[in-house]
């Protein structure tokens, strides 16, 4: 009886709803803080091994590498959770309460590595605290977050601006690490201060409680819980059982191709832009100018996507961003060392990549409840974490392609030969040419826009492809 009022009472709920601009704020702030914790990883801890702990460089990029691989396979088992989850906070919510505080913790003992150890003990701790940050509570986080944004609304249109919303207050956090971490590391000690390193991640963290505390708050799960029936039986469907719906589901296949080559793109082409700039266009000065036009310019379109996408469908913006950034990268190699026009190449590239960013994740949550609705199996955690799993595949290999052109150029050798020059091109040019060319193709076969809101319709009403739920 108690789980038949249940279901009463979440069909109350209004799927499709339109958002109000305090939840979707309160939904990219999680990225916001997020990226507190991620882009002090990315851009930080090796500095701070190598620096402030004199951990040797192979061996602490050894430790990232290896956990790479834990945190692939992690993400799987946190979708496989977040799935089995029922709680009066929905599926996925919850679990933004539940490791943001071990989450923080676990950041500050990362960036507090004892400096009496012996040299194999800061390494064994540094596996230890980093796989505890990157590997259990990074991904208990993150992927439950990712997935909350196909559970608050089916509507295309707010899904698009959860995904802008997101992937804008994202990059805000990557540059306020970016601004202030240097800062603050120098007001309580320096580069080689331990202190310093870890009253600066104190700092970070309490901001980063309050921020998702916000998130958690204000943000709410709308979509049915399909895998509780009317006798209140949890009917989750088998592991085997959800990918099988995910791998059937060719819009989930076609989001999954563009997330994998975007992100090996990404690896390839801003880890050789300052080998471009400085043997390519022969003045490593114009790195800040470079990297900041492509940057500006994604964040500047990114205040302007959500009214695109009242008048254009998520699809075709996508579509129409990968063709801009083709164009950018046409130019670039169009503009030999003229720097002036490289750096207008990277402002098309950044209004591309920023159309592109807007909608990726938006189709994602589109494409995982078509497959609900073309299956009757809700894997909505599952579809998540997979997708992760293949962007942490897709950046690795990009990292490992990157190492793998530059040594086929000769260029630890000869950085300035004509085999190395021709590799950092093949690197910030060729290879992103082609993968723009693959998301387009990807973006003209995802027509799920032509039959999205029959399929919202459907699951309102409780029918799926084949029958009734």
């Amino acid at each position: 009886m108690e789980a038949g009022i249940k279901i009463m009472e979440q069909e109350k709920v209004d799927s499709n709803a339109k958002l109000g601009w305090v939840e979707r704020i309160s939904y990219g702030l999680g990225d916001y803080a997020g990226n507190l914790v991620y882009s002090l990883i990315s851009a930080f801890l090796l500095v701070y091994y190598t620096e402030a702990c004199g951990i040797n460089a192979a061996a602490a990029a050894s430790v990232m590498a290896v956990s790479r691989i834990f945190d692939g396979v992690s993400d799987l088992v946190m979708g496989r959770i977040v799935d089995k989850t029922h709680s009066k906070w929905g599926k996925a919510r919850p679990w933004i309460l539940r490791a943001s505080i071990p989450l923080a913790i676990c950041m500050v003992l990362m960036f507090s590595v004892p400096s009496g150890f012996s040299a194999g003990a800061k390494v064994a701790y540094a596996f230890i605290t980093y796989n505890l940050v990157s590997t259990v509570f990074y991904t208990m986080l993150n992927v439950p977050y990712a997935t909350m944004q196909g559970m608050m609304t089916t509507n295309q249109y707010e899904r698009g601006i959860l995904g802008n919303i997101r992937m804008l207050l994202a990059t805000f956090g990557t540059m306020t690490i970016n601004t202030i971490v240097p800062v603050l590391t120098g007001a309580f000690g320096s580069n080689n201060s331990h202190a310093g390193w870890t009253i600066t991640t104190i700092i970070l963290m309490a901001a980063f409680l309050v921020i998702n505390s916000m998130t958690f708050i204000f943000c709410k799960e709308r979509t049915a819980d399909e895998s509780a029936d009317e006798s209140g039986k949890k009917a989750q469907p088998s592991v085997g059982k959800a990918l099988k719906s995910l791998i059937s589901n060719k819009y989930w296949v076609l989001q999954v191709i563009l997330l994998f080559s975007m992100y090996f793109m990404m690896s390839t082409f801003y880890g050789s832009n300052y080998y471009f700039t400085q043997y390519v266009l022969g003045n490593a000065k114009v790195y800040t100018a470079f990297s900041n036009a492509l940057s500006l310019s994604q964040m500047g379109i990114m205040f302007v996507t959500p009214v695109i996408m009242k008048k254009m469908s998520k699809r075709w913006l996508s579509l129409m961003g990968m063709s801009i950034s083709t164009v950018g990268f046409l130019l670039t190699a169009l503009a030999g060392t003229n720097i002036s026009l490289v750096i207008i190449s990277n402002v098309i590239k950044g209004i591309g990549f920023g159309c592109g960013a807007a909608t990726m994740w938006g189709l994602l949550q589109d494409a995982i409840t078509y497959g609900q609705w073309k299956t009757g199996v809700q894997a909505v955690g599952m579809g998540n974490s997979a997708s992760s799993f293949t962007t942490k595949v897709g950046s690795g290999l990009g990292t490992a392609a990157l190492g793998w052109i530059l040594a086929a150029g000769n260029f630890n050798a000869d950085p300035t030969g004509a085999a190395s020059i021709a590799a950092i091109k093949v690197a910030v040019i060729v290879v992103p040419l082609i993968v723009c060319v693959i998301c387009i193709a990807c973006m003209f076969m995802f027509d799920l826009d032509k039959k999205y809101d029959v399929v919202v319709k459907d699951l309102e009403n409780g029918r799926w492809k084949d029958g009734t739920f």
